[in-house]
């Protein structure tokens, strides 16, 4: 991979982007700290992602409905602070770093909360605490990768982040597996390996990824609006951002989570217990796979384009669910969904947004397609629980295409 010149390496300043010519389209050694940063995040994170659904369900007797609105606060949670974690990382010039790291640390914090939370109550309470975290990091996080990418070479820098994370997620599962074949207290002890391995990827954070920014205006200096939750809800009146917002939402509002996913998956196809933990190694090595050529791709054809054609991807997932269709394909279909959306849509907002109001515009968006999510994981729970698992996908899919033929109506005008 090739790699940028920096100079201020773990310092206090940061390199905003590569000069400009032959070098400028290089990956930013910001972009590969904060990608290992979440590699080692999302080892944890995962591994309590891939045994959740099957402790809650088969381990402590839930029904799809109180599965789907725990799988709603995990997922959704998150769309309440993300707006915050968003202004609060823009204030006072730049404090992505510091309200980044709150993020992971508060999210590690919740990997033993789990020991002690075994009612309904206590685990929902847990995990909207770990979501709170994800809320708070991941704007600032995005906005520092954008920030250290030259626009033209934004898909190509967060599909390097993407896979990077990925690798975590692809990880994650695994050693989960392996821990529940090995420990007699099998859960217990994926939820201790999973605290520290967080623990870990907080000190990376802290230790190598640079903090504020030198060099960046002061909004007032620059003649924009200070960071605020106003200017923040203001950037809709951008057209670019509010149609990116809009759309992503109305998508959101039809994709069946991740959790759902794999359930269907055993339901459907009969897999085991014991092999439900690695099913998202699927996904994920799908993802890893095409994140980086998706993300280089999307920077030349149009970002617009190739999230929209991640949701076919998504779709034909869903159709194939519906057929019975092996599960390899399924989960293909289920990775590169996100290898053409989740970083593409990011590189496409950072475009959208200036600089000052980098984290906020960015969460802006994110928080739409986030709350549109954890209704989804609502409203599919309960369809499941009311009319079984073939008519809720069935109603899901068409949802999808409903939705995806009115965002491709509302796209924005810039597509790169």
């Amino acid at each position: 991979m090739y790699v940028a010149d920096s100079r201020g390496g773990t310092g206090t300043g940061v390199r905003d982007a590569p000069r400009p010519g032959p070098r400028a389209t290089a990956v930013a050694p910001t972009v590969l700290v904060l990608g290992a940063v979440s590699l080692i995040t999302d080892v944890s994170s995962e591994m309590v992602t891939a045994v959740l659904p099957l402790y809650l369900v088969a381990g402590l007797g839930l029904s799809p409905l109180g599965f789907g609105l725990l799988d709603g606060v995990y997922n959704g949670f998150s769309a309440l602070v993300r707006l915050a974690g968003g202004h609060l990382a823009d204030r006072g010039g730049g404090r992505h770093k510091a309200v980044a790291a709150f993020g992971y640390g508060l999210s590690a914090l919740c990997k033993p909360a789990l020991l002690l939370a075994h009612g309904l109550p206590l685990i929902g309470a847990v995990l909207a605490a770990d979501r709170t975290g994800k809320g708070l990091r991941t704007a600032p996080r995005d906005a520092l990768i954008s920030l250290a990418s030259t626009p033209e070479a934004r898909g190509r820098a967060f599909g390097v982040h993407r896979a990077m994370d990925t690798a975590g997620a692809l990880l994650g599962p695994l050693v989960a597996f392996l821990i529940l074949r090995q420990a007699a207290e099998g859960y217990d002890a994926v939820f201790t390996v999973s605290f520290c391995v967080a623990a870990v990827g907080v000190l990376v954070l802290l230790l190598f990824v640079p903090g504020r920014r030198r060099g960046v205006p002061t909004p007032a200096a620059a003649g924009s609006p200070a960071p605020s939750l106003r200017a923040s809800l203001a950037l809709l009146r951008r057209r670019d951002v509010r149609r990116l917002t809009v759309c992503a939402t109305l998508l959101g509002l039809s994709t069946v989570s991740d959790s759902f996913v794999y359930l269907l998956l055993q339901h459907r196809l009969g897999v085991p217990d014991r092999w439900f933990a690695l099913l998202p190694l699927g996904t994920a090595a799908a993802f890893l796979l095409l994140a980086v050529p998706l993300g280089r791709l999307a920077d030349r054809v149009g970002r617009w384009r190739m999230f929209l054609t991640g949701h076919v991807a998504l779709l034909a997932a869903y159709g194939l669910l519906l057929a019975h269709g092996p599960a390899y394909a399924v989960l293909l279909l289920h990775g590169a969904f996100y290898a053409a959306t989740d970083g593409v849509l990011m590189a496409a907002a950072s475009t959208a947004v200036p600089d000052e109001l980098r984290g906020a515009g960015l969460a802006l968006v994110q928080t739409g397609q986030a709350t549109a999510r954890f209704a989804a994981s609502l409203a599919f729970g309960a369809a499941w629980t009311a009319w079984g698992d073939v008519t809720a996908l069935t109603t899901a899919a068409l949802a999808l295409t409903a939705c995806a033929v009115c965002a491709w109506c509302l796209r924005p005008a810039q597509s790169k």
